[in-house]
């Protein structure tokens, strides 16, 4: 097998089990009060968003954590130049999209935080989170290992944030949340075709 082939394998090999990971990237729609003790219909009315707006927020600062993390790593450990520059733009853009979702759910008078609770995200496939196994080993991997690692997690974790936000576009009610999850299904997809291209280079 060739390098590049096998690059390409590790990358496609990492994306199929954190593709099934997304909570709130399934078809069903979510459960009124889910989380807050309200129904959706009254949350809308009150304030203009929704249950599956404030799910969508929550689990996508929950995501950005685990971004934040491994592009922060890739910044100052890739090999390569244009990865470090990726991965450095990339935390810096997802932790300023952070504090203006926090900022969102603060003047909802939400939580900010994601429930963890065994179970409490069972309806809509889980957590949307990338593997504590993986960010550990990517943690102790150096060089060239390192870099593969990092871009084959990563484009399995954006493509988890797509399926988010292409959720949020079509269950959300508030019009600035779903504006921004728009962005973000067109920020990642571009990242998306330029890890891809790193990966084959």
């Amino acid at each position: 097998m060739s390098p590049r082939l096998g690059r390409r394998t590790v990358a496609l090999a990492a994306l199929a089990p954190l593709l099934l990971t997304a909570c709130g990237t399934g078809a069903g729609t979510p459960k009124a009060g889910h989380g807050h003790g309200r129904p959706a219909a009254n949350a809308a009315a009150a304030s203009g968003h929704n249950d599956a707006d404030v799910m969508f927020l929550q689990m996508m600062i929950e995501h950005h954590r685990q971004g934040l993390e491994m592009a922060r790593l890739a910044a100052g450990r890739a090999p390569r130049e244009e990865v470090r520059r990726l991965a450095a733009a990339v935390a810096a853009t997802q932790a300023d999209e952070v504090r203006t979702m926090r900022s969102w759910l603060t003047r909802w008078s939400e939580p900010t935080t994601v429930d963890h609770a065994p179970g409490a995200h069972a309806d809509h496939g889980g957590m949307p989170a990338t593997g504590e196994k993986e960010i550990r080993a990517l943690r102790g991997a150096k060089g060239a290992e390192f870099e593969n690692a990092f871009l084959s997690l990563f484009l399995a974790h954006q493509h988890n944030a797509v399926k988010m936000a292409r959720t949020e576009t079509s269950k959300g009610g508030d019009a600035e949340t779903k504006a921004f999850a728009q962005r973000v299904v067109e920020s990642r997809s571009d990242q998306i075709r330029q890890m891809l291209g790193l990966l084959n280079a």
